[in-house]
């Protein structure tokens, strides 16, 4: 990976999780207000949620790389046996 790919891809990441850090912290705020007589849990878990939500893609995307120029076994079903075959 080139290092042009991987500022791409933390560029993404980024931007992914200030989305999901904002839209988290946003839906917690309106969570708390009308339905948890403003309480903090809402905020505190919505924001944890979006986070961990851009951390697990950011991971993901991070590791593509590495997933792809794996080589990928080819299942072929044996009729006769009633299992799995790889080859």
């Amino acid at each position: 990976m080139s290092e042009k790919e991987l500022g791409k891809k933390w560029d993404r990441c980024l931007a992914d999780g200030a989305i999901k850090l904002g839209t988290g912290l946003g839906l917690g705020i309106v969570f708390s207000v009308l339905f948890f007589k403003r309480h903090t849990w809402p905020i505190s878990f919505g924001s944890g949620a979006g986070l961990g939500m851009a951390y697990a893609n950011c991971q993901n995307d991070l590791r593509s790389h590495y997933f792809q120029q794996r080589s990928e076994k080819v299942c072929k079903y044996n009729k006769t046996h009633m299992h799995l075959k790889t080859t």
